[in-house]
């Protein structure tokens, strides 16, 4: 028996699944960075809105609702797109649709090359590459998008699949998206575990599966649900893997 199968039959898992934004890709300092560089390049000061802090804060809340309406199946992909700048500027009393727009397009455009990774993001991807765990990526988001931020943030070679929602035809938490990742990996979901920061998404889709679970969100702690192990930091990975 070779070496490799005796370390492979000793490991828990197989296969390992990561969660991209909110787990690896610091998504709220890169779409920070991306609405303040809209705000000054448009001169929204000059429109009506005071501060950036309050264009962004009116971002971040009709963006929630929207993705929440998304994943519900509520709204379109479109809808999503440029319905949250739309509802955004009319808390301003701005009603220019062409602006609203060049914002959803421009920060589209912008976001996938911010590259702020979470600490230990790239030493821990090495150590699960080192081990030989094959890694893959399930991400609710855009294709194009989510490949883009991997690939500029130099992290895309690391994952041997990457699974979005758009291709899988399903979003996170549902099971088909699950069931679409596991067998492109071919694997189990016993064989497998998943990463990621949001209960209600990663966790309780995983769950659902029968597969395993790492909860990373140091902020919002777990309560309903029970994760299979929770980190505070990636690089308590190394502890579980």
């Amino acid at each position: 028996m070779s070496e490799w199968c005796n370390f492979a039959c000793v490991m828990k898992y197989k296969h390992i699944f990561f969660d991209l934004d909110h787990t690896l890709w610091d998504f709220e300092t890169n779409s920070y960075q991306t609405l303040q560089e809209l705000y000054y390049n448009h001169n929204l000061s000059s429109r009506g809105i005071p501060t950036f802090e309050t264009f962004y804060n009116s971002y971040v809340v009709h963006n929630e609702i929207l993705w929440d309406r998304f994943r519900k199946g509520f709204i379109n992909r479109n809808d999503l797109r440029y319905k949250r700048f739309r509802a955004t500027l009319l808390d301003f009393k701005i009603g220019d649709e062409k602006l609203s727009d060049a914002l959803s397009d421009q920060f589209l455009q912008i976001l996938p090359g911010k590259t702020a990774l979470f600490p230990y993001t790239v030493e821990v991807l090495e150590y699960l590459r080192d081990k030989k765990y094959p890694l893959h990526m399930i991400t609710n988001g855009f294709e194009e998008t989510q490949l883009l931020k991997m690939r500029n943030a130099g992290i895309d070679h690391y994952f041997t699949h990457i699974i979005t929602s758009e291709v899988a035809g399903s979003l996170k938490p549902y099971r088909e998206i699950f069931d679409y990742a596991i067998g492109k990996a071919a694997t189990t979901a016993a064989d497998s575990i998943m990463i990621g920061d949001a209960l209600d998404l990663d966790i309780a889709g995983a769950h659902n599966v029968g597969m395993d679970q790492v909860y990373f969100n140091p902020a919002v702690p777990a309560t309903s649900l029970q994760p299979t192990y929770t980190i505070s930091c990636l690089s308590e990975l190394k502890t579980i893997l």
